[in-house]
């Protein structure tokens, strides 16, 4: 089967959202841009892993507050469809356009990842979005904020703390409570 390359060059909405109760969300990226609307899915890591790099690359090539954007807090856009679940992200920045190039591409056993603006037709589905610093820094803060709205760490292990508290290994299989 053909690969499918959705790409969007100037989004109206880029953005990461969830869908479910903490400890039982499913973490999406969704992409709008004229009527077309594309979602993936993916692991919570992986959205605090692109924020992270979304940040490191807006500082170094100094984008950093090069625009305001308003934050983008509404909910995902309805219906959401998962075309493929990240398996891969790459991300670039365009200097000709001033624009950073986020690419997430399906799941498949293959370890290799395409490069970023890859078009052969042979390789797993993508997403690929461009989107100015603006954009970009929306983008960050709202990953961020949707990482941290899930379940408080245990103090000890770090791991998510359920509302019926958990088992710790830190503290010899003691359950804490909330």
């Amino acid at each position: 089967m053909s690969r499918v390359i959705h790409s969007y060059d100037a989004p109206g909405r880029f953005v990461a959202g969830t869908v479910g109760m903490p400890g039982e969300r499913t973490f999406y990226l969704q992409a709008r841009e004229a009527g077309l609307l594309t979602s993936v899915s993916l692991e919570k890591a992986q959205v605090a892993l692109l924020a992270d790099r979304v940040q490191e690359m807006l500082e170094e090539v100094g984008a950093i507050g090069t625009s305001t954007v308003r934050d983008d807090n509404d909910p995902l856009s309805l219906p959401i469809e998962e075309e493929f679940r990240v398996g891969a992200m790459g991300l670039a920045w365009d200097p000709e356009r001033q624009q950073i190039v986020i690419e997430a591409h399906a799941l498949t056993d293959d370890e290799d990842a395409p490069d970023v603006g890859d078009d052969d037709p042979v390789g797993p589905d993508t997403l690929r979005v461009r989107i100015d610093a603006g954009m970009a820094g929306a983008f960050v803060r709202r990953c961020r904020a949707l990482v941290s709205a899930g379940r408080p760490p245990c103090p000890f292990c770090m791991q998510p703390l359920d509302p019926s508290g958990h088992i710790c290994a830190r503290a010899n299989g003691y359950r804490r409570r909330a």
